[in-house]
């Protein structure tokens, strides 16, 4: 068989990489479905918005129960429905400090950067993220959910860093117990 002419040479074949990558592993392998249930509760923002709020407040009138039981003793339970409810609207990452009302009902642990107070310079022209180009930015997405809100101007306010310490607890008892404490605080200062 005759060698190729020069200009007419047969394609390369790709190198193999050997390198395995489970598919459960790397945020590049997320499923769909977990985009298209977002993009819902980014759409939807003022009403999860109003929900949210109604929520609070039935979760602060509870807080007498909690007190009672213990916020130790239900911690475990609640964490479990916050988890799967929050894990199928939000596709939240459980990081205990939760900021969805600030940030447009767009979590910004989806980020593959976990960037908590913008975007990146990397942003695509389309709206996609740099690192997954197939997934739409988690900020683009925060700021249009942002604009339906009440208060949407909560996404202007600097986050905290994550605090590690308090991945896979509830932040749903947390903003409980934070909120009883200062309308205790404050009756008792009205008192005094």
């Amino acid at each position: 068989m005759a060698d190729p002419k020069p200009g007419n040479a047969a394609p390369a074949k790709k190198a193999a990489t050997g390198a395995y990558t489970p598919s459960g592993v790397s945020p590049n392998r997320r499923a769909r479905r977990s985009y298209t249930i977002r993009l819902w509760a980014v759409r939807h923002s003022r009403f999860l918005e109003w929900f949210y709020s109604r929520f609070a407040d039935m979760f602060l009138l509870l807080h007498p129960l909690w007190k009672a039981l213990g916020y130790n003793r239900v911690e475990t339970p609640i964490t479990f429905v916050e988890r799967n409810v929050k894990g199928l609207l939000f596709d939240c990452r459980m990081c205990g400090q939760c900021v969805l009302s600030s940030t447009g009902m767009s979590c910004p642990m989806n980020c593959p950067k976990q960037l908590r107070n913008g975007p990146c310079g990397g942003v695509r022209a389309n709206g996609n993220c740099e690192v997954e180009p197939d997934m739409p930015c988690v900020w683009v997405k925060a700021w249009e959910g942002s604009r339906n809100m009440v208060r949407g101007d909560a996404i202007m306010n600097v986050q905290k860093p994550v605090n590690q310490s308090l991945r896979e607890t509830s932040s749903w008892l947390r903003v409980t117990a934070q909120a009883a404490e200062a309308r205790e605080a404050a009756a008792a200062a009205k008192d005094a």
